[in-house]
């Protein structure tokens, strides 16, 4: 066995210089300028008012990769990374802006379109129930959770998943 030679250096902590000049900082001395975050408040707002037409075009999108998955299955792989894609936009959008059956879906969608998927007809069927959920939701409006609808319509997916994971 070969004689190994280590070193340890120890760097010092220039943060801890940087910082002491502040002093102690208390949570009085922090503060946010009250007509910035209001009118950041009213921004998003305002975005989460136009949330559900903007989102409709994705899912016209999605509704789109799933007819050419249908109509050329030797092309699906494509299909699925662009799906998997739009998915992956979508999954964080929906609860900023009240929306969050549309980030449940698409997050689900997501994790079931990722790189090593199934692509047969069954897995397309499976990406339809999604688009159909998200599309039911925006046109109806179904915001949060969905109370009793969101569950009927989460349980309505899982039904769907089941029946063609099956097949």
């Amino acid at each position: 066995m070969a004689n190994v030679s280590v070193r340890y250096y120890r760097r010092k902590n220039s943060l801890r210089e940087k910082t002491v000049g502040l002093g102690k900082i208390s949570n009085d001395d922090i503060g946010f300028d009250e007509d910035a975050m209001a009118a950041a408040i009213a921004a998003l707002d305002e975005m989460a008012e136009d949330y559900p037409d903007w989102v409709a075009g994705l899912i016209d999108k999605l509704s789109e990769q799933h007819r050419r998955c249908v109509d050329s299955p030797e092309q699906r792989k494509s299909y699925f990374e662009i799906i998997n894609s739009i998915a992956h936009d979508m999954r964080g959008q929906g609860g900023t802006f009240g929306y969050q059956l549309i980030s449940d879906f698409a997050d689900a969608l997501y994790f079931f379109t990722h790189a090593q998927a199934g692509m047969s007809d069954n897995h397309v069927e499976i990406i339809k129930a999604h688009v159909d959920a998200m599309r039911v939701v925006i046109k109806n409006r179904i915001n949060g959770d969905g109370g009793e609808v969101g569950k009927e319509l989460q349980n309505g997916l899982e039904a769907a998943i089941k029946k063609y994971s099956k097949k």
